[in-house]
This record gives structure tokens, C-alpha cells and sequence, in this order.
């Protein structure tokens, strides 16, 4: 259990502190190395862990809501992660060391809180990953059929591990490029959607907005809208991975912020964008969204070229999407591995998965997170459908409890900042419109964690009902659990720990010759970063 902090020991800032920890290459609270360079977070911020949940979901998604919902619901959820994102930028900024979020839980609220925080986010990274090895197993299946499914998994899940063992700077420079691919993907399918609805492909013609008013914008109306968010906040998960990610960079007094501003990019560019041209392209009411007999057929990219008359398109779009399940996969290893890592190094998991090598990898973490993606075996007896519908139902309850418990953290950090005399100039990341910010992605989370399986109501459906709601008793389980063996309490606000996990710069040297901190930036700089 955390002790309230040492009341004689003074805050320093990052550049004021001489402490030499600050400069080992391996973390020697966690024992990880930082060895993400900002190039690598900033991408992993813009493009990470974008798979085929948007790809191929999104066709589910627009089949049940319609464009305009499909536009809504990225829109509303867009709007919430940005507001985590802004929580979670001056949280992170600021203590970039020791656990991410669900260390911080754990210190400004209660060590049972951040258990349960921990644990939901974990969920949502087993049940990811789970669903990208199926994904990925697929795709291979639907090009070679020689091999069973079984086999293509153990083939993915061994070459996974090893390439995870090989340690996070491998990691990283790996999501770099694979996440540019996605992007040079994505901006390449924009360009064509706006060639063919333009007319400008040969033999078809304008469509202009045609799928706007046949077969619509909506689907059933407000319940389509409703079915669109659980998908939606799916989708969006992975925004809060930078601060996974942060014990393990170079840099993070750099990094993080440049990192979270790239989200705001991220949301407009691939999350706005897909759900604008995949409902421009492609109509609502296609049976293939629903039925298509392979993955790639099931995305409205597919339909929209294969409806531009070029048939063969679903192998281009089946190599796109494996790509970016190979990307989806290796980052669901990372960070539920290091979640588990960060949580038994703070006995909220079996001490054994705390253990790092010389290297810095967690190597127990790393195993024990990539066996959870057996799972995806589930769809050899339960149908590849049924195993995704439940999957992503899990995810998507998870996903607004963590992000919940994220803004209550950043509300509980913020008045003890206050309470114990700090300044708010003195943070180097400064949250946008705090407190409205904090307190609406609080309250828009729990509102979305109780309405996302309203669609279950009526009719009644039993087992969507408790696949979307089982997680909100099981938060409160863990909590009350832990609570209860270990006898946490709720920290008071002069009591809370604000000197843990501060560090300064590897390359903090460098970073000061080149102007990035210690002085002020001209605007244009600071736009030209932002991009």
C-alpha cells in the first residue's frame, strides 16, 4: 500500500533535478529500458493500434446505424477521447515514469481503484488482441485453406512472441513503419473516394452523396445511433496508449505533449475521415457488410471499389488490412504486457510478472499477455461472428470505464495540486478548459457505460444484456475486493504523493540546444510540431 507523501521534500522541476536515475537507460523503478525515441510515440499517437476493428467493423457499424450515424458516433466519441487525451497529457507530462494511468489511480484516489482500473484495461487489450489473431488467421485461411486455422494461429502467436522478446526500441521502429503504412493506406483510399464519387472512374458514374439519400443517412433511427457507440468506442481505443508507452521513451518531457496533440489529428484524419468516405462510398443497406464471406469483404472499402468495377480489389484491401492486423497485434501484446508488468510491480497482480531481463523486457508479462490471444480459437466452434460480437462488446464497456477513471484521477490530481500550495503555471503540460474538460469526460463515460447496451431492452436479449453490462459489477468486485483484503482508503488531497515519477529527458542536453524546452517556441514551430 502507497504511503502519503514525504512533506519535507520540496517538488523540483524536471531541469532542476539532479537526481542521476534520470538518466539510465533502464527504468529503475519498473526495470523497462527507455528506448522509444519521440518519432516513435508520435506515430504510435497518429496511427497505432489501428486494425481491422475500423476496417472491417466499421461496415457493422454503418450497416446498423447508417452515415450519418457512423459520422455521429465517431464525432461524439472523438470529442471524449480528446478530452481524456487532455487529462491524460498533463498527467503523463508530468509523470511519465512508474505505471501510467493505473499507478496514478491508485496514488490521487484509492490502491483498490487503481486495481480495477488496471484489471478493465487489461480486459480490453486480451480481448483485442484476441480478436486481431482471428482477424489475422482469417485472412490467411481466405488466401490458403492448406493450413487449418489452429495452425496459422500458433505459427502468428510464436513469431509474435519472439519478435516481442527482441525488446521495445524493435517494437517501436516496427510501429513506426507499419503505422505509416496505414496512413499512406488510408489517405490512398481517400483520394480514390473522391475520384469516384467525382465521376472520374471510367464506366460509373457521379454518385456524389446518392448513399445519403438512398438507402439514407440513418438506420433505425436513435437505436441505430445507439448501436454505432460501442462500436465507435472500440475503435477508439488505443488514444491512452501513450501513457503506456511513456516509462519506456526517451524523452517524455518531449514526447508526450507532441504526442497528444498528434490525437487531435488522429481523430479528425483517420477517425472523421474513414466514417465520412466509407458512408459516402459505400451504402448502408449492402448485404455484404453483414455477410461477406471473408474479412475484407465485410469492409466498406471492398464494397466501394469492387462497386468502381474493379472485382479484384478484396485482395489489395485483404493485404491492407493484414497489415494492419499485424500492427494491432504487436501493440496489443506491449500494452497489455506492460499493464500486467506496471500492476505486479504494485501487488495488484501475481508478483511473478513484474520480472524484467538485463534488457528491460518483461519477459513472464509478455507470455502471459500473448496467451490470452487463444481466445480467437474460440471462433473454430462458436463462429467467427459470435466470437467478435462478444469481443467487442467487452472492449467497449472497458474502454469508458477506463477512460471514466482517468478524468476522475486527473480531477483528484488537480485538487491536491492545489490543496498542497502548487501553482498551476508550474505543470509543464496544461490540461485545455480544466476543470469543464475533466468533469465532462467523466460524466460522458458513465453515461455511455449505462446506455451502450440499451439496444438489448427491447427487444429483450439475455445474453447481449449481460455481455454488455457484466463488466460494471465486476469494476466494483475488484475494487471492493481488494479493498477489503488489503484495507485501502481514499487518500485526502494534503496526503497524495506528488513527487513519484518524475524524471528528466535522456537527451536533455540535445533538447536544449535545439530550443524544444527551456525557452520559448515561435507559434509556427510550435504549428509545424503539431503536424
Amino acid at each position: 500500500m502507497y504511503s502519503p507523501k514525504d512533506s519535507d521534500r520540496p517538488i523540483a522541476m524536471p531541469d532542476e533535478d539532479t537526481d542521476q536515475d534520470d538518466f539510465r537507460s533502464i527504468d529503475p523503478e519498473s526495470g523497462v529500458r527507455r528506448g522509444l525515441k519521440t518519432r516513435h510515440l508520435s506515430m504510435m499517437a497518429l496511427a497505432g493500434i489501428i486494425g481491422p476493428g475500423l476496417l472491417v467493423g466499421s461496415g457493422g457499424a454503418l450497416s446498423s446505424g447508417g452515415p450519418a450515424s457512423l459520422l455521429i458516433g465517431f464525432g461524439v466519441i472523438g470529442i471524449i477521447a480528446f478530452s481524456i487525451m487532455q487529462s491524460l497529457g498533463e498527467l503523463t507530462t508530468l509523470y511519465p515514469s512508474g505505471g501510467a494511468f493505473t499507478q496514478l489511480a491508485s496514488r490521487f484516489v484509492d490502491p483498490a481503484f487503481g486495481v480495477a482500473v488496471g484489471w478493465n484495461y487489461f480486459i480490453i487489450w486480451f480481448c483485442v488482441l484476441a480478436n486481431e489473431y482471428n482477424a489475422t488467421s482469417s485472412i490467411l485461411v481466405f488466401w490458403s485453406d492448406k493450413v487449418p486455422v489452429w495452425g496459422y494461429f500458433l505459427i502468428l502467436w510464436t513469431a509474435f512472441l519472439l519478435f516481442q522478446l527482441l525488446g521495445v526500441t524493435t517494437f517501436g521502429e516496427a510501429e513506426f513503419w507499419l503505422a505509416l503504412l496505414k496512413l499512406v493506406g488510408l489517405v490512398a483510399f481517400y483520394i480514390f473516394s473522391i475520384i469516384y464519387v467525382s465521376g472520374g472512374i471510367s464506366g460509373t458514374d457521379a454518385i456524389g452523396f446518392r448513399y445519403w439519400d438512398d438507402p439514407g443517412p440513418f438506420v433505425e433511427g436513435f437505436r441505430g445511433v445507439a448501436k454505432v457507440f460501442v462500436f465507435c468506442s472500440t475503435f477508439y481505443a488505443g488514444c491512452e496508449s501513450v501513457a503506456v508507452a511513456a516509462t519506456e521513451t526517451k524523452n517524455p518531457r518531449v514526447a508526450v505533449p507532441l504526442a497528444i496533440r498528434q490525437v487531435f489529428w488522429r481523430i479528425i484524419f483517420v477517425y472523421m475521415g474513414a466514417a465520412f468516405f466509407f458512408g459516402l462510398t459505400c451504402p448502408a443497406n449492402d448485404d455484404q457488410l453483414v455477410n461477406g464471406t471473408s474479412r475484407a469483404l465485410l469492409s466498406p472499402m471492398t464494397v466501394a471499389i469492387q462497386n468502381a468495377g474493379w472485382q479484384g480489389g478484396v485482395h489489395l484491401i485483404n493485404a491492407f488490412i493484414f497489415i494492419t492486423c499485424i500492427s494491432a497485434i504487436n501493440s496489443s501484446i506491449y500494452i497489455a504486457s506492460r499493464t500486467l508488468l506496471y500492476m505486479a510491480q504494485q501487488r495488484m497482480a501475481p508478483s511473478f510478472l513484474g520480472w524484467t531481463d538485463k534488457r528491460g523486457v518483461p519477459i513472464p508479462a509478455i507470455t502471459l499477455a500473448n496467451a490470452f490471444g487463444a481466445i480467437s480459437m474460440m471462433n473454430v466452434s462458436t463462429g467467427a461472428a459470435k466470437a467478435y460480437s462478444y469481443i467487442v462488446n467487452l472492449s467497449g464497456v472497458s474502454t469508458f470505464l477506463v477512460w471514466g477513471s482517468i478524468s476522475l484521477t486527473h480531477i483528484r490530481f488537480r485538487q491536491a495540486w492545489a490543496a498542497q500550495g502548487y501553482l498551476v503555471e508550474d505543470l509543464p503540460f496544461v490540461s485545455l478548459w480544466y476543470p469543464w474538460n475533466a468533469y465532462f469526460g467523466l460524466a460522458a463515460n458513465i453515461f455511455l457505460a449505462l446506455v451502450q447496451g440499451w439496444s438489448n431492452f427491447s427487444p429483450w436479449d439475455a445474453g447481449g444484456f449481460v455481455d454488455a453490462y457484466i463488466l460494471l459489477p465486476l469494476f466494483f468486485v475488484i475494487y471492493a475486493g481488494y479493498k477489503l483484503v488489503f484495507r485501502t482508503r481514499l487518500w485526502r488531497n494534503d496526503e497524495i504523493d506528488l513527487q513519484s515519477g518524475r524524471r528528466r529527458d535522456l537527451e536533455e542536453a540535445k533538447e536544449i540546444a535545439r530550443g524544444e524546452i527551456g525557452a520559448p517556441q515561435p507559434w509556427w514551430r510550435k504549428l509545424l510540431r503539431s503536424f
